[in-house]
């Protein structure tokens, strides 16, 4: 069994302070050292050379955080109306992304600081430079040194503190500072020789009765037309693959693999992987199986390939097209937990979902292999479980379900707090923490049941099992349940956790789900929801259960801002933005009532086509007393008639006068004159004598007038007259109009040329 280990995580250092221009260093805003070397528990022992050169992912913080949270309430209540009404990647990096400025911002850092941009990201979160070591070190005020690994036998490269930037703004995370965790696959697990461990499989269709992806398939959602069309899936990968494997798979299985398969590198990590040179795509390989096993018409199965967790979950959060359903089956340990919810927020918003294996080493716990689950206890992935599978006949149904002894769950060792579409199921089973995150949320088989061809060798039979089959199987059921909802004409479910414990929770459950009620994991495995299995593995119901949900066809409208000050005399504007719901596609005629008279509103287009916006223009006469109107905005579809408020406050304007000079700056030739006008232009029907004088012109210069005054909005040509002795170079001379209390300025630079 493959087994990573690590130190337990510390949560986020609260923010030192904001910097608001280049030239002051300031931290990042997650934390990157290890506790080992943090607080001195391991010792240096030498450093990276400084030639040697690093790739590193600059990582950018969201912006707009509250009103991000609260879209992902909307988009996840089927009370809103922005229910499921997912962000495209423009959208999303226009509401929520680093901005334009931030990030040439730090392009510029980086070429300052010696670093080569290598690569950018279309939702401007990730900014990918290389770079040696002594560029690193002068860069992030750090030296990069070697130590000894405190638990395996092995040395790693760190970091000596945490880095920090002159940037005017702080970053959010530099990924690759550091190769204190090694990701390893979280639960692929290998019965050992001559132990009592014994497979289950007799009635798998594979070589010796293994299962194939194929088995499970059946087991699960049965003999449907369903297959994944039009659906594309992402797996995430450490190392590449060698696709023969997959071919040797299939033909063995006797079986035809028409999905297309990527091999995407995310960060230039090779996308191949040949045993001879050391690498095993086990996993790799079988995560292909699974997820295609599951939905054998997926459009494509992508396998993003990375070096760091940051460079592959931001490329499946920009991919086009965008993959409904991702899966992960590996674990590796942050500095800090809350590296990567940035890049779990966005596949949220833009309907994307994460299942994550929960490992197979039984029951969480807070230190040990136990505690080595990331990401699993995150709030924002689907953690599947592990269970121990029979079916009736070889390709037949579900006969009989149990806890698997090595399935991971159990309650959040990072701590992450309860999201509040648990609460109610944690209240309900005794083991839960009623605080912190439980997991897993769902289960599958993962016995060592499986057919597994890897490494361009001899194909095994029942020798591998683990969560990390279990995971690609549910991505794959949910490209089935994403299919139906598509041909429904709905949005794709997006994250489905909360709509997996609604579902849990109502009268349909032992219809959704099989629900195993015996074997443990460390915890045992009871009756709804429990730390062994979670809510158990899909029926073929669930896909109804998921997408059956009737959404009425309609609209709402929406201002921003809904409120607006305009002067008397001025004008203003607010978007109007209608947001669908259903199939809802007809034009909206927006119209306006409750503007005083004086008040025009126009609106650009006159009409929204389902989803969009319209510009509301709205003009105030100078007539229009001061005060607060409340204009009503309605549109119009058919019998389907919505409305929405903004609030006009008109204001006075204070009666005054400002002066202006063109041109503002004239070159003279001594003993030579020029022009200048100077004009004023008033406000709030001012119409007084303004006189006007001059200053700071020396005394070698004279300066008149024509007129030497002005009344209410006028002009006036100002003459310069320079002396024949006068020195050259620049003189600032102050024009200045008085009119009563009233007295303005206006400067002038006269540039004495010989």
């Amino acid at each position: 069994m493959i087994r990573l280990f690590r130190k337990s995580l510390l949560s986020t250092s609260a923010l030192l302070f904001a910097a608001t221009s280049f030239g002051q260093t300031q931290p990042t805003l997650t934390q990157h050292i290890r506790p080992a070397v943090a607080h001195g528990q391991v010792r240096p022992i030498g450093v990276l050379p400084t030639s040697q050169t690093m790739r590193l992912v600059l990582v950018l913080p969201l912006r707009n955080q509250a009103q991000l949270d609260n879209l992902l309430a909307d988009l996840y209540n089927p009370n809103s109306p922005s229910y499921h009404q997912f962000l495209t990647v423009e959208q999303f990096t226009a509401q929520f992304g680093p901005t334009e400025d931030d990030y040439n911002a730090a392009v510029t850092f980086a070429e300052e600081h010696g670093l080569k941009v290598v690569a950018t990201s279309p939702n401007r979160v990730n900014l990918d430079v290389e770079g040696s070591v002594d560029a690193i070190n002068r860069a992030f005020h750090v030296t990069m040194r070697t130590y000894q690994h405190p638990t395996e036998n092995r040395t790693f490269f760190s970091a000596d503190r945490e880095p920090s930037v002159e940037l005017p703004y702080q970053l959010w995370h530099i990924a690759g500072l550091d190769n204190y965790s090694i990701p390893r696959p979280a639960g692929l697990s290998k019965r050992p020789a001559g132990s009592d461990s014994k497979s289950n499989a007799t009635t798998g269709s594979g070589p010796s009765a293994s299962f194939l992806g194929s088995d499970m398939r059946a087991a699960y959602y049965g003999n449907g037309s369903l297959t994944g069309s039009g659906q594309y899936l992402g797996l995430l990968e450490y190392y590449g693959t060698d696709l023969a494997d997959l071919t040797t798979y299939f033909t063995n299985a006797h079986e035809t693999n028409s999905v297309p398969v990527t091999l995407l590198s995310t960060d230039g990590t090779s996308t191949s992987c040949v045993d001879k040179s050391g690498c095993d795509d086990t996993e790799q390989t079988l995560d292909m199986t699974q997820a295609i096993g599951m939905a054998p018409g997926l459009s494509g199965l992508i396998m993003y390939v990375g070096s760091t967790d940051s460079a592959i979950f931001n490329s499946m959060a920009t991919r086009t097209p965008l993959n409904a359903q991702l899966s992960s089956s590996w674990t590796w340990s942050p500095a800090d937990p809350s590296t990567d919810n940035p890049y779990f927020q966005e596949f949220a918003a833009q309907g994307q979902n994460l299942f994550q294996a929960a490992g197979d080493s039984g029951k969480w716990t807070t230190s040990g292999t136990g505690a080595e689950i990331f990401p699993a206890d995150d709030v924002y992935v689907t953690t599947v479980g592990g269970t121990d599978l029979d079916t009736s006949s070889a390709a037949g149904p579900w006969a009989s379900e149990t806890a698997w002894v090595d399935g991971g769950g159990g309650i959040s060792p990072d701590k992450y707090a309860i999201p509040s579409w648990q609460t109610t199921a944690a209240a309900g089973c005794s083991s839960c923490s009623k605080t912190y995150r439980n997991a897993p949320d769902v289960a599958a088989n993962a016995n060592f049941t499986f057919y597994v061809c890897a490494d361009q060798t001899t194909c095994t039979a029942n020798e591998y099992g683990g969560t990390s089959f279990a995971a690609p199987m549910w991505a794959g059921f949910l490209a089935l349940a994403n299919q139906q909802g598509v041909a429904n004409g709905n949005k794709t479910l997006g994250f489905i956790n909360p709509s997996l414990y609604t579902i849990g929770e109502g009268s349909s459950y032992d219809s959704d789900f099989h629900d195993i009620t015996s074997g443990s994991n460390g915890y045992s495995a009871t009756t709804g929801y429990d730390l062994a299995t979670g809510w158990g593995s899909p029926q073929a119901a669930l896909i109804n259960a998921l997408t059956g949900s009737t959404v009425t066809n309609g609209f709402s409208l929406s201002a921003s801002p809904s409120s607006v000050s305009i002067a008397q005399g001025g004008s203003g504007s607010s978007t109007i933005t209608s947001t669908v719901s259903g199939t809802f596609d007809s034009a909206v005629t927006l119209t306006a009532s409750g503007e005083p008279t004086g008040v025009t509103i126009g609106f650009s287009p006159t009409s929204i086509t389902g989803t969009g916006t319209s510009s509301m223009s709205i003009t105030v006469a100078a007539s229009v007393a001061a005060g607060t109107y409340s204009i009503k905005v309605t549109g119009t579809s058919g019998s389907t008639v919505e409305t929405t408020t903004v609030s006009l406050t008109v204001t006075g304007v204070n009666s005054g006068f400002t002066l202006s000079a063109s041109p503002s700056t004239i070159s003279i030739a001594r003993s030579s004159s020029g022009t200048v006008t100077i004009t004023s232009t008033v406000t709030g029907g001012f119409d007084s004598v303004i006189t006007l004088s001059a200053s700071g012109e020396g005394n070698q210069q004279s300066v008149s007038f024509s007129p030497t005054t002005i009344t209410g909005a006028g002009s006036s040509t100002m003459k310069i007259t320079v002396g024949r002795s006068a020195s050259t170079g620049d003189h600032k001379i102050t024009v200045t109009g008085k009119s009563g209390s009233i007295t303005e300025t206006t400067t002038v630079t006269l540039d004495v040329v010989r």
